[in-house]
């Protein structure tokens, strides 16, 4: 309890601005790789596969934050709407980057969307996480009242597993990468639901 005590001391002196300054490193590192060549004989597939992994390892960091505080009482809660919408971000540009460099024309991306599964899974995902990030401001929530933000907000938990579902359905053969990455996102969702509490007796 004492370390937790000295940790979210800690954590109260850190502004905002620098978990969204930390957060654009790696995007700062992708895009200096990409105008120095370092991205490798398949730049544009090596940039789309490292924009989605790190938008779902935000994901999976902003899914961390209750379960820590219950865990350790360490608390983090503040740096959880800058971790949201650093996912939104990073989701997005790996969508443009698909959608744009990859496969470049309306028709073909239509098409991907509807045969392909992978592909229908993580767009129902992006899907549901536009909402999550046009309500992730505090004016939304004075506009829809906290209990229908809250219940908005669950659809978290479904974009989550259907996100890193793609990352293993994208996945060519067996991998263990993603199914870790799967299982870490089962395992949070699990720990941020709290199971209904038990009606006392008359």
């Amino acid at each position: 309890m004492a370390v937790a005590t000295t940790l979210n001391s800690a954590v109260r002196k850190v502004p905002i601005w620098a978990v969204y300054g930390a957060g654009l490193l790696p995007l700062g590192w992708l895009v200096w790789l990409a105008l120095n060549g370092g991205l490798g004989v398949e730049p544009v597939e090596t940039l789309e596969h490292r924009l989605g992994l790190l938008g779902l390892q935000f994901m999976i960091g902003t899914l961390a934050v209750t379960p820590l505080r219950r865990a350790t009482g360490v608390n983090l809660v503040k740096f959880r709407r800058a971790l949201g919408l650093l996912t939104f971000l990073y989701i997005v540009l790996h969508l443009l980057v698909w959608a744009l460099l990859d496969v470049q024309t309306v028709g073909a991306v239509w098409a991907d969307v509807v045969k392909r599964p992978f592909i229908t899974v993580g767009m129902v995902a992006f899907v549901l996480m536009v909402p999550l990030a046009a309500t992730s401001f505090d004016r939304a929530v004075r506009l829809m009242g906290a209990a229908a933000w809250r219940r908005l907000h669950r659809l978290t938990y479904a974009a989550a597993i259907l996100g890193a579902g793609h990352y293993v359905m994208l996945s060519k053969g067996f991998q263990l990468e993603p199914l870790l990455y799967l299982a870490a996102v089962l395992g949070l969702v699990a720990a941020r639901i709290r199971p209904p509490r038990r009606l006392e007796s008359a």
